[in-house]
């Protein structure tokens, strides 16, 4: 399985109530990165099988904003693996219950989505591996141990389409 990791976008300030900060929504900006990661996911050919989101608003706007950027049609999922306070053995069981997926998109939170990543890559131990708002990671299952392929986050993505959009070099004929 190919498996691509993704921190919630942006929804502002953190609330102290967790109650209301369950159901914090993603802001403008938030839902902008969902549309240009969602863009680069599309440009890279990304078809899912499955998309699983945690039960937080936030995550479940992105797992659905990326969703419809990539043509995906089913009802994205929600696990209680990706909840913030969710441990890893969940998150195994939850990747063990979609065994025979080709591709996946699952949607957390920091710092367990990030930490996840890093178990999966390094073993128990983990990997120090940062993960800004709206990252995408992108990891081949199918070794042993995983692989990780490529790591995007929203400034890197942004940075890739300012510069192919407009070229610093002087046009010129070519007689």
């Amino acid at each position: 399985m190919i498996l691509y990791l993704m921190r919630h976008a942006d929804a502002g300030k953190m609330l102290g109530n967790p109650a209301l900060d369950s159901k914090r929504a993603l802001v403008k900006e938030g839902k902008d990165q969902c549309m240009v990661m969602g863009r680069a996911l599309n440009a890279l050919k990304v078809q899912l099988d499955v998309v699983v989101s945690s039960p937080l608003k936030r995550a479940l706007q992105t797992a659905q904003f990326v969703g419809t950027e990539l043509g995906y049609e089913a009802k994205v999922e929600v696990s209680q693996a990706l909840a913030p306070e969710a441990k890893y053995i969940e998150f195994q069981a939850m990747l063990a219950a979609h065994t025979g997926r080709e591709t996946m998109l699952v949607v957390g939170h920091n710092p367990n989505i990030f930490r996840f990543l890093g178990n999966l890559i390094a073993g128990p131990n983990g990997a120090a591996i940062r993960m800004r708002k709206g990252s995408i990671a992108c990891v081949d299952m199918r070794h042993h141990p995983p692989r990780l392929q490529w790591l995007l986050d929203v400034r890197t993505v942004r940075g890739f389409y300012s510069s192919v959009q407009k070229s610093s070099r002087a046009k010129t004929s070519r007689k």
